[in-house]
């Protein structure tokens, strides 16, 4: 007996898991390199904050940060309507709705991290 898989568009594993692997690893080397940064400063208040965040390296290693974690919430998220939601139209349309507001959060974290 044969098992057939019929495609649906959906994605089938490895390239998900090690994503969602990646993004997390990002994400935690991120915050180890934060606290250490926090850690370093010589008081803890908006002028030292806001000078922490001046530098080129901190926007970036920030930015890579935010958008290790919005792709690690559309792989989490995508694959939890695709398992509960058998509705095509509804998936459809929390799909399309969370990534305009993920998209939203990536152009809002770049706003806020490169403003003059």
């Amino acid at each position: 007996m044969t098992i057939q898989r019929i495609v649906s568009g959906a994605h089938y594993g490895l390239r998900d898991w090690l994503a969602q692997r990646i993004t997390g690893l990002i994400m935690a080397l991120y915050t180890i390199f934060l606290l250490c940064s926090v850690c370093t400063l010589p008081q803890l208040d908006y002028i030292s904050w806001s000078q922490l965040f001046q530098g080129q390296f901190m926007k970036v290693a920030t930015m890579v940060a935010v958008l290790a974690l919005i792709y690690h919430a559309w792989v989490g998220i995508r694959d939890l309507y695709m398992d509960y939601l058998k509705n095509t139209l509804v998936r459809l349309v929390l799909e399309v709705g969370t990534l305009v507001l993920l998209t939203g959060y990536a152009f809002w974290a770049a706003f806020i991290l490169w403003r003059a």
